[in-house]
Formats: structure tokens, C-alpha cells, sequence
């Protein structure tokens, strides 16, 4: 799949923008702060429903002005669509193939992208917040049930962590209410935990591979999601379910002591192991980046196996962190079947035929042409 079109109106500090893209190599230009970062979140934002670099969506709308406005025609095996999304300070409105989608949910995954920005090269060694965000983001954009089950899962947390402080503060004594939204929980967790056991086995499978091409063999690539409960991939929900419940008893008056729920998919993590040692703790800045490069390019190859089309391949101010070699592999590895986005401030240095074959634009203070 690409994109064929981008219409921006308020975005960020493009007052109105349209442009064509082909499918290929698309590198943006310009110096800090002009816009090119903007350009590429747009595309992020009109498939994600949401910015990768803030939770504010206020801040994406142009100083000033009373909504933003994002459209595409993204171009698949069987036609084209049209997308768009809209965002005000009352919230966001989406439409897809001209039809407002009235859950987020069944919008996101009509277009499938992946990016890769300097922020990801902490995939590795950053908080378990980052780790569980990509996990989310990923399973998204291939499963809508996902992205259902995540947004109930945090409405019974943020109600269960109320009704805890409220027991906390002896303001409730009721704990049949707790019980129930125990159980809720419990419910909606262990959907959630076994979703990621089985889209991390899935990523291992295709990031293996290309982790030992990277590191020209030296290396082995594991992927271990890591549960804050006792709980495994290999069992059965009913059987989840039990251990949850009797972790949860245990931990009952602890609980109301803290006002917080302390276990659950809120609070897991996934660890990356390279020759079966912990990569985050004994890894090189080298075998880091590696392990991170290799999870973007395993995604890209994981969202066509699951969907059947290849995801749009967003850069970001990427190639720059990356050294000669890693930067070929990258570009090797894309060339001729995904359509990518690379912002830069200069392409010197990077001497790809990929890069050569691309299509250049700049950007200047919010407005974007097509260079040569």
C-alpha cells in the first residue's frame, strides 16, 4: 500500500499543504524546525488516529485556528481509499471511503505504517512505558478487537484505581464493588496479555532472521514478554484467569494501602535478548541499535504477512543515527517494495542508490514543493 495524496489545512504550521507521493522513496529536506517533521507526523496521525510525539491534540492544530484537518488517498492491492480526520478542541472526527467511523477502533488499520525514529533506538534500553506503547501501537494496527479490548482495559483500571483510593481514604468500605471490578479486570487482562504473547512470538519469528543478517551472523535474537504476574504463553485463559485472581487476593490490602493497582498489562514489559544476554543491561550502543533496527524491519515484514500488503515505512531524522552499514541494510532491505518517507536535513554522506532513485522535496517555513 502508499499513499497517493496528502492535504493538510491547520496542521501543525502548515496553513494549507497538497501534494502527490509516489510509490517509492520520498526523502523530505529542510533545516530544523521548518516542517518536515510535521509533514511525516501527519501521516502518522491520519493512520494512527493519534501523534507519536504528544498525547495533546490541541497541539496539532495551527496557532490560532479552530481545527486541523488531515486527508490521504492511500492506494491498496484492491483500490484506492479515502481518509480523513479532522481535529478540534472538541475531539476528533474520522472518516474512511467518505464514512464516519464512529469508533477509533474500526478506523485505525485501514492504513498500516511503520516508524522509525531516534526515539525508537530507545526501544531497547528506555522505560517499559516506550516497550508497551510499540506493543499497543503494533497489535493495533492489525487486530481492531485489540484496540477495543486496550481501550476497556484502561477504562476498568482508571475505575478500579479510583474506587482503591477511595478505600484508601475510607470514603468506601464496600468491597463487593472492588470484587467486581476485580473480575472486570481480570477479564480484560488476560485477552490482552495473551494477544501480546502471541504478536511477540510472531515478531521474534521475522526479527530472527534479519537480526543475524545485520550482525553478519555473530548474533542470536530472542524476544521474552515479561508479565507481572506468574503467568504463560503456553497457558490456557481459564487457567490465566486463576493465577490473576490469586495474585490479586494476595495483594488486596496492599493494594488499598497504595490506592494503585500494582499488577495487570498496565504494568508488564518485554525483554530483548542478544546471545542470551540481556541487551537493555549488557548490550553495546551498537547491538542496541542493531536489536531496534531489526524489530522496525521485523514489523514491516510481520504487518504483510498478517494483512498481505507491505505498511508505509516513515523515517524520521533516522539515517543520521545510524552508521554506514546499518544505514545499506535499512535501505537494502526496503528498496523496490515498501513506500517510505525519509526527513533529513542533508543526504550527503549517504551514497544508496535507493537515496539516488527517490524523489526529493523541501520544506521551508510550512510550505513544501517538489525539488527537480
Amino acid at each position: 500500500m502508499y499513499i497517493k495524496h496528502l492535504r493538510l489545512k491547520n496542521y501543525r504550521n502548515y496553513e494549507e499543504l497538497e501534494v502527490s507521493f509516489e510509490n517509492k522513496v520520498n526523502v523530505i529536506l529542510g533545516e530544523n524546525a521548518q516542517g518536515k517533521t510535521n509533514a511525516m507526523e501527519s501521516i502518522y496521525v491520519l493512520a494512527m488516529a493519534k501523534s507519536h510525539r504528544t498525547s495533546n491534540d490541541k497541539e496539532l492544530i495551527r496557532w490560532d485556528e479552530e481545527y486541523a484537518k488531515i486527508e490521504g488517498r492511500v492506494q491498496k492491492s484492491n483500490g484506492s481509499i479515502p481518509m480523513q480526520l479532522v481535529i478540534s478542541k472538541k475531539g476528533k472526527k474520522a472518516k474512511c471511503n467518505h464514512i464516519e467511523q464512529r469508533k477509533l477502533s474500526q478506523y485505525v488499520g485501514n492504513m498500516n505504517i511503520v516508524m522509525f525514529a531516534p526515539e525508537d533506538l530507545h526501544l531497547v534500553k528506555g522505560s517499559p512505558q516506550v516497550r508497551r506503547r510499540f506493543i499497543d501501537m503494533e497489535i493495533g494496527q492489525v487486530s481492531p478487537v485489540y484496540l477495543h479490548d486496550i481501550g476497556q482495559y484502561q477504562k476498568i483500571l482508571q475505575q478500579r484505581n479510583h474506587y482503591l483510593k477511595l478505600l484508601q481514604t475510607s470514603k468506601q468500605r464496600d468491597m463487593t464493588m472492588l470484587d467486581i471490578l476485580t473480575e472486570q479486570f481480570i477479564g480484560m487482562a488476560v485477552k490482552i496479555v495473551a494477544k501480546r504473547f502471541e504478536f511477540l512470538h510472531l515478531l521474534e519469528k521475522w526479527a530472527i532472521p534479519i537480526h543475524e543478517g545485520i550482525s553478519r551472523g555473530l548474533e542470536t535474537l530472542k524476544i521474552q514478554y515479561k508479565p507481572s504476574a506468574d503467568v504463560s504463553e503456553d497457558q490456557v485463559l481459564s487457567k490465566m484467569i486463576e493465577v490473576y485472581e490469586d495474585k490479586f487476593a494476595k495483594v488486596k490490602s496492599r493494594e488499598i494501602d497504595r490506592g494503585v493497582t500494582l499488577f495487570g498489562p498496565h504494568r508488564d514489559d518485554l525483554v530483548f535478548f542478544v546471545n542470551d544476554r540481556d541487551v537493555q543491561t549488557y548490550g553495546s550502543q551498537g547491538q542496541q541499535r542493531t536489536t531496534a533496527l531489526s524489530i522496525k524491519l521485523a514489523e514491516i515484514e510481520l504487518i504483510h504477512s498478517e494483512i498481505g500488503e507491505y505498511p508505509i515505512l516513515l523515517l524520521d531524522d533516522v539515517l543520521s543515527e545510524l552508521d554506514d552499514y546499518r544505514q545499506s541494510h535499512l535501505l537494502n532491505t526496503i528498496q523496490g517494495k515498501v513506500q517510505t518517507f525519509v526527513t533529513t536535513t542533508s543526504v550527503e554522506g549517504i551514497d544508496h542508490q535507493t537515496l539516488k532513485e527517490a524523489s526529493t522535496f523541501k520544506v521551508d517555513s510550512g510550505v513544501l514543493k517538489k525539488f527537480g
